[in-house]
């Protein structure tokens, strides 16, 4: 299965989950969409939770199917806990710390600005936005893009960054320092459930 890229909104309420991280999907319903989505909700069996909290994180971060069960397998080849190695590699990705770094407002324009080559890591564009940063790399915008007005907005719209980067506004530029620790990440995710999904 592809990317989805329908409404965001819908697919939080459905999932009763904000796929964008501030909650604003399920403000004024939260409750599943259509006609009947006020009604009662059936119970899930063991499979269907594993499924929607797969799902739940794969549509936070915005990747195809075939891309998150690729980099399941490669938080396998790791030494520490799969679930957590698992979050850490999808945080690692350029887009969701372009959109970390307060250089898009959300993941799916943070995709769009390494897209069009706006971004550099260390120095040299990246269009990927699956491109696997490392600890200590340097994502930055590229000079001819600093008064790209996407980018100016949404710099000027952030309030707070999470403490594995660091940013300087001169160079508008910032750096992964570390892997992120579990208590920086959503707390409402049960990533155990997607290693049982993967594992059955």
């Amino acid at each position: 299965m592809s990317r989805y890229t329908g409404s965001t909104y819908r697919k939080s309420r459905r999932l009763g989950f904000s796929v964008l991280e501030n909650g604003k999907e399920l403000a004024k319903r939260p409750y599943a969409p259509g006609q009947h989505g006020q009604g009662r909700q059936k119970k899930l069996s063991n499979y269907g939770l594993q499924l929607q909290e797969k799902q739940k994180v794969r549509f936070m971060y915005g990747v195809s199917e075939k891309q998150f069960h690729k980099t399941f397998l490669a938080a396998g080849k790791l030494k520490g806990v799969l679930g957590e190695d698992f979050l850490k590699l999808l945080e690692s990705r350029l887009d969701n710390l372009v959109y970390r770094l307060g250089f898009a407002a959300t993941r799916k324009g943070a995709r769009q600005i390494v897209n069009h080559g706006h971004i550099t890591v260390n120095g040299s564009k990246v269009n990927i936005p699956s491109y696997r940063v490392k600890p200590g790399d340097v994502i930055s915008v590229k000079e001819t893009s600093k008064n790209h007005p996407a980018i100016k907005a949404a710099l000027e719209a952030i309030h707070n960054r999470v403490e594995f980067v660091t940013y300087d506004e001169s160079k508008m530029a910032g750096t992964y320092v570390r892997y992120p620790e579990r208590s920086e990440l959503n707390a409402d995710i049960n990533e155990s459930l997607i290693v049982e999904f993967y594992n059955r």
